[in-house]
């Protein structure tokens, strides 16, 4: 008994120091801007206004959680709400932490789940106006829809020159978990200009904010550019090859030659029945009850193969076949040659950029309001502990209170409901070791022109789980050939000019004779015959 209240007295020391310690927390001067949702959101948080916002915020509990969100309610609505801060938060100096969590309920297939970082709006701005014009300095968070699949990260950016705000985006952002747990997103806005990803405290992304490679387009713009004034001269010549005007078409060179010919040499089979139709009408159809002869037309018995014409050589009128033309050579052209007056391709020259501006690091504008400026087809998205600070040990704590619980519970669920719907847990961690490892592929930078087709191949296969391995081999192949094309970039040998010209002529002829090929089976080819309904639609 004395051991139990003893324990008991323990715990309840524990949960006071818990609670003190999480309370400095919270009060920290590190922390400068924190929204739970544990308190209702009327009064603190705005709801536009605006027409086109019709989708409902709720304050609900996180499925599972006794912890309270910001829901979005409704399926297919365009939804936005705006918290302005008391003070707004300066990400100038030092290190800057944006952080939240996010749960996709009910998954993601197409809508957004990203903040907006609002910077100080004109005067006469008020947060029921919120909308997708109202001006924000960082874009951060998931978006998901078709072949868009990326945890966005976009710094508007003032350029001190033309007065101007360019949109920079991140090249290259991970990719969005595609499960249904909660899930915390992490940037970390270095005062070296770095910049740092993190889903779940896993870093995902590394980036230099001054890096062209890194962002797109860069924060500091070209020194020079193209002049806008500057056209092409009317005798510019910009073609590589030309037709050698030597070139004489051959004397014994037939455009007229057809493409295919009968073959003289072919003979009728044995056993061809000539007066036999290769169909007849069906002996066993009948003209149905209802068959209106005024309404519907005068009714004919479908077809069906002659059964006369099984055992035969063939049936109906003989022709002899085609076959290809051993004159046939197409239209000549004349070979290509160097063309003497080439210039190459005309650019416009470059002059100073009027725009341009050196930067030693990003000029952050304050964040004076927190917005969700989204359009989703989903529902049950959950909002969770929005967080900006200035020490990433504090960012890591809130995660470890806040998040970490809360997704170790819901993975346990999830792997009870796997097990509990018969689903091999074995297979399941292969599938999605698979999943995961794709998604890592999809974000390699070499591959960036291919994201969006990679990407549509594993929401396949997340769709279809039967197709995971298929998929797998489709990504390899679609990466293997990347990497050949890298390695060999397309090079050849360089040619004669004399075999550039047979290869030049060969070619020219083969396209000719591939386009006349086709027209002509166009021509030969002859639609089915037609088929009487037996009865009439209803």
């Amino acid at each position: 008994m004395e051991e139990t209240k003893r324990n008991l007295c323990m715990q309840y020391v524990l949960l006071l120091l818990i609670g003190y310690f999480a309370s400095q927390l919270y009060a920290s001067s590190d922390v400068k801007f924190y929204e739970s949702f544990d308190e209702a959101f009327d009064g603190r948080w705005v709801v536009s206004e605006k027409e086109e916002y019709k989708g409902v915020w709720k304050h609900a509990k996180s499925e599972g959680h006794d912890d309270y969100g910001l829901l979005v309610s409704e399926v297919a609505r365009k939804y936005a709400i705006v918290k302005e801060l008391h003070d707004p938060a300066d990400l100038k100096d030092g290190t800057a932490i944006l952080q939240y969590e996010t749960r996709l309920q009910n998954g993601l297939e197409c809508g957004g789940a990203y903040l907006k970082y609002l910077r100080p709006q004109e005067a006469g701005w008020t947060a029921n106006v919120f909308d997708s014009e109202s001006p924000y300095s960082i874009m951060f968070g998931p978006d998901k829809c078709g072949a868009t699949n990326k945890v966005h990260f976009i710094l508007k950016h003032k350029n001190p020159k033309s007065g101007e705000y360019i949109e920079h985006h991140l090249k290259n952002p991970p990719s969005v978990p595609s499960d249904k747990l909660t899930h915390v997103y992490t940037a970390i806005l270095k005062p070296d200009n770095e910049l740092r990803v993190l889903i779940d405290g896993e870093e995902k992304k590394k980036a230099n904010f001054l890096s062209a490679e890194d962002f797109e387009p860069p924060l500091v713009p070209p020194k020079t550019i193209p002049d806008p004034d500057d056209k092409k001269p009317e005798d510019w010549d910009e073609r590589a090859k030309i037709p050698d005007p030597d070139a004489k078409k051959p004397e014994d060179w037939d455009e007229d030659a057809p493409l295919e010919i009968e073959d003289e040499d072919a003979v009728k089979p044995e056993g061809w029945l000539d007066d036999e139709p290769e169909e007849i009408d069906d002996p066993d159809a009948t003209k149905p009850e209802d068959w209106d002869d005024e309404e519907d037309g005068e009714w004919e018995a479908p077809k069906i193969d002659n059964p006369k014409c099984e055992s035969a050589s063939g049936c109906g009128e003989w022709k002899r076949p085609m076959k290809r033309n051993p004159a046939y050579k197409g239209k000549w052209y004349a070979s290509l040659i160097d063309n003497p007056s080439y210039k190459g391709i005309w650019k416009p020259q470059q002059i100073p950029n009027p725009n341009y501006f050196e930067l030693e690091k990003p000029n952050f504008e304050p964040v004076a309001a927190i917005g969700i400026e989204i359009w989703t087809m989903q529902d049950g998205i959950l909002f969770d502990n929005i967080l900006i600070a200035s020490d990433e040990k504090v960012a890591e704590s809130y995660r470890e209170m806040k998040w970490k619980p809360k997704f170790l519970v819901e993975k346990e669920k999830q792997k009870a409901e796997e097990e509990a719907a018969g689903i091999s847990g074995g297979l399941k961690g292969v599938q999605k070791k698979v999943f995961d490892l794709l998604y890592k592929i999809a974000d390699i930078p070499f591959l960036s022109e291919h994201k969006l087709k990679i990407l549509d191949l594993i929401e396949k296969a997340e769709k279809q789980p039967n197709m995971t391995i298929g998929i797998l081999i489709s990504v390899v192949v679609v990466v293997f050939t990347i990497l050949l094309k890298l390695v060999f970039g397309g090079k050849k040998p360089a040619k004669t000019t004399e075999e550039s010209k047979k290869t030049e002529v060969a070619e020219t002829s083969n396209n000719q004779e591939n386009t006349e090929e086709k027209e002509e089976q166009n021509d030969d080819t002859t639609a089915p015959p037609r088929r009487r309904n037996t009865r009439r639609d209803n």
